[in-house]
């Protein structure tokens, strides 16, 4: 068995069966409510709801106890009064049931009995061997499984991104965000209290998880400080991890007291503790997951000198001062890279870095043409490149070449595919990232088709220049550590 599949949490993220507490006819119930989205997702194992009353619960017979229920039970879910669940532990603890998710609150959050209650759960565990998620935390997700024991319904595609977050609703609210990104979780984990299974097993887990390729950390406070740093640590070597830590102040650190009970440390000693462990830190729950787009589909630069490439003069100003501020150098460009811009940019542009445009008679030229240009230079690790490609655009200047607007609308989605495939060719030859920035709406087929082909691109000049910095700043813990 591998180390992924010997996890606590593998079985609590891949079970065959999974029975409910808490969910019963009242459909605005809060159990009621996950029981429905584990069957909204089409989980294709036995859904098993348990109540002392109902017959029958969303459409499926309802057993009395843990011993009515006819099958094996991979993974219990409890969503009970907190005074209950010590009680209900016992029960699926004799049953032989290894692996349950608390949802309920009320818990070490709250204050004295709540702990004295957790401290009751966490001895029950470990008398029948239950690994568990929380108490007081939303569940998992984990799409190709077809698991979602969230109380939203789950949107989007499987994606690359692990998480692990102490805020339930940073992973359900981030469902239908990520995937304008063309984005999704690999999976997703909400651990609440941590009584049982922490961030630091969260982040062995997810390293050794084949179709995570970056994590994404929601962090209020690190219970066992030396055991994250050895897991993160040793994760980082081998994938990215990013992560939100809002304990640092002192309003943030009494919300997450009160939040998951959890005490919060001062920002510098999580810088320093995130900078032993190759963790790269986001600024906001946006940069959180602008990092992990990038850090999770471009390859590690060689080095911190990138190129910047506009045809209007205020974003490449904008990306040019978010790259001094991110440590980023716009290096001069070789000799012969200015020769062979000089032959492709009008007179009226820039053959310096950043490289404006400002015109080009041929769109092949600043898709194709003068990024090529610029990777080649042996001066430059990496580009950042900025997108204004609409439909409306493109459809509007068809119409005037053929006169003809129906043509130019058949002619429209064949030209922009040509545009993206020309830019996108050039990533596997290269072998150097490239992230775009753009204001244009995510909806926009060129920018669609670009994430889909594995191009970053983020909202705006800063953003993309940023998590282009971020990726920099991996790769130089990865070289200093020996792993690059």
């Amino acid at each position: 068995m591998s180390a992924y599949e010997s996890s606590p949490l593998y079985r609590i993220m891949h079970p065959r069966s999974v029975a409910f507490w808490g969910a019963s006819k009242n459909p605005l119930a809060m159990g009621s409510v996950l029981l429905s989205q584990m069957k909204t997702i089409g989980f294709a194992g036995p859904l098993y709801p348990v109540h002392p009353r109902d017959e029958q619960v969303a459409g499926l017979p309802a057993y009395r106890s843990v011993a009515d229920v006819p099958g094996p039970i991979d993974l219990a879910v409890l969503v009970l009064p907190t005074d209950v669940v010590p009680e209900i532990f016992e029960e699926i603890g004799k049953a032989g049931v290894k692996h349950a998710i608390v949802v309920s609150g009320g818990f070490a959050e709250v204050g004295n009995h709540g702990k004295q209650l957790q401290e009751k759960i966490i001895n029950i565990a470990a008398k029948y061997d239950i690994k568990f998620l929380g108490p007081n935390c939303i569940g998992v997700v984990n799409p190709r499984e077809r698991i979602n024991t969230t109380f939203c319904t789950f949107e989007g595609g499987p994606g690359y991104i692990g998480m692990a977050s102490q805020s339930g609703s940073f992973v359900t609210q981030m469902f239908g965000y990520l995937d304008q990104f063309g984005l999704g979780f690999s999976q997703a984990l909400s651990v609440g209290n941590e009584a049982r299974i922490d961030l630091a097993d969260c982040v062995t887990y997810l390293g050794n998880c084949p179709d995570t390729k970056v994590i994404a950390l929601y962090i209020e406070a690190i219970r066992r400080g030396p055991q994250f740093l050895n897991a993160a640590r040793e994760v980082s070597k081998k994938k990215p991890i990013v992560a939100y830590y809002v304990g640092g102040s002192e309003a943030g650190s009494r919300a997450a007291l009160s939040h998951t009970g959890a005490l919060a440390g001062s920002d510098a000693l999580y810088d320093g503790l995130f900078r032993q462990a190759g963790i790269v830190r986001a600024s906001s729950i946006e940069e959180l997951f602008d990092f992990c787009l990038v850090l999770g589909s471009s390859p590690l630069p060689r080095g911190n000198r990138v190129a910047i490439q506009t045809h209007s003069g205020g974003p490449g100003a904008a990306a040019s001062d978010a790259a001094s501020r991110c440590g980023l150098k716009l290096p001069d460009f070789a000799p012969e890279t200015v020769e062979a811009l000089k032959e492709v940019i009008p007179h009226t542009g820039s053959v310096s870095n950043p490289v404006d445009l400002t015109f080009s008679r041929h769109i092949q030229d600043y898709m194709l043409k003068v990024p090529g240009i610029l990777l080649d230079d042996p001066n430059v690790d990496g580009m950042f490149i900025y997108l204004l490609l609409t439909l409306e655009r493109v459809q509007r200047s068809l119409t005037e070449v053929t006169r003809d607007p129906s043509a130019a609308e058949g002619l429209t989605d064949q030209f922009i595919t040509i545009q993206a495939t020309a830019l996108t060719s050039l990533l596997p030859m290269c072998g150097k990232p490239i992230v775009g920035g753009t204001f244009t709406s995510r909806s926009e087929p060129f920018i669609q088709q670009l994430q889909a082909a594995g191009l970053p691109v983020l909202p705006s000049p800063e953003r993309g220049v940023r998590a282009l910095g971020a990726l920099v700043k991996y790769a130089e813990w990865r070289r200093q550590m020996g792993a690059a």
